[in-house]
């Protein structure tokens, strides 16, 4: 398989440049029906965001150590780090491990559950999702270990709300197309989470969130992510962006935590480890492909990276 770095629209905002990358790859949905009492121990997924749904009913939420949160109609809340958690009809229930409970598959990626006793009624999208972009992977690790988003269902009128009903009407009648419509429909849940975490949380004020807001740096990270490929030098992306190359290159320490140069470099290395394990293109092709200008110079900057060669981080079973 050959992929090439598709080549990013150029927006007048970086931040939302980068939020465009968040396109999910949906690895397995499930409208789950429960009745209590009940409850689900949910395993670790590396590398993949979890996130549920609740279209009917209540139900509490434990991250492991964390307190139990309750978990209202209408909630959304994600996983973004894919660490094991329990969801439960009560915070005192006991929790029977995910793959222990029997689900009818609908799809290769869509099933439905049905579990618990005879009580009161809770229905779940759960959803587990891989973000497939360096640059989304990025965000979701500046991520905290929970986002809660549980004001949504107050306005009956809000697109929001319909967004969630849509949602539910969908996984519960499934007609053709049905998984194609959740997963565009997570898309939009999952980024205006994210961004209504960016807007109120103290975390996304520091470091590479905030540099790209900056009317600056942000516009040199949204180019540097746009052509990796670049020959680019501190000269070059000041004159992109408007400044001297001191003041730049002091800027974009300041806000982003390290130089430009070592920026360009692990934004390199980063899209080469993806590419390697998920293609079969050669050394060569991908040494060209990132901008340098020979395979010997990328295998360095690589090891120097990583500690290991290139060739040792790609997948056995990559075609």
């Amino acid at each position: 398989m050959t992929r090439t770095i598709t080549k990013i629209p150029e927006f007048t905002d970086p931040l939302g440049e980068t939020l465009h990358l968040l396109r999910l790859t949906g690895t397995l949905y499930c409208r789950s029906e429960l009745t209590a009492p009940w409850g689900v121990d949910l395993p670790s997924f590396d590398g993949c965001m979890m996130f549920h749904i609740v279209t009917a009913g209540h139900c509490w939420i434990e991250d492991k150590g964390e307190e139990p949160r309750l978990l209202q109609q209408g909630s959304l809340v994600l996983v973004p780090h894919g660490n094991g958690h329990c969801i439960r009809s009560g915070p005192e229930e006991d929790a029977v491990p995910l793959f222990d409970i029997p689900v009818e598959k609908v799809s290769d990626r869509y099933e439905i559950m049905r579990y618990g006793g005879a009580g009161e009624s809770t229905h779940i999208t759960c959803c587990v999702v891989r973000f497939d972009h360096v640059a989304g992977q990025k965000l979701i690790s500046l991520l905290p270990k929970v986002l809660h988003i549980n004001s949504w269902a107050d306005d009956e009128d809000s697109w929001l709300h319909s967004t969630l009903r849509f949602i539910a009407r969908e996984a519960r009648d499934l007609r053709p197309g049905g998984e194609t419509v959740i997963t565009h429909l997570a898309d939009i849940l999952i980024i205006q989470a994210i961004r209504s975490w960016i807007d109120s949380a103290p975390e996304a004020e520091r470091g590479w969130l905030a540099a790209l807001r900056d009317a600056q740096v942000g516009r040199a990270l949204a180019a540097i992510q746009r052509e990796p490929e670049k020959g680019w030098t501190v000269a070059l992306l000041a004159k992109e962006v408007g400044m001297s190359r001191s003041g730049f290159s002091a800027r974009f320490t300041n806000l982003v935590g390290e130089s430009a140069m070592r920026y360009l470099t692990h934004w390199r290395m980063q899209l080469a480890r993806a590419q390697l394990k998920e293609t079969s293109d050669t050394l060569a092709v991908l040494a060209e492909r990132l901008g340098y200008q020979s395979e010997a110079a990328f295998c360095r900057a690589f090891k120097r990276e990583f500690g290991v060669p290139p060739g040792s981080v790609r997948n056995i079973d990559t075609p």
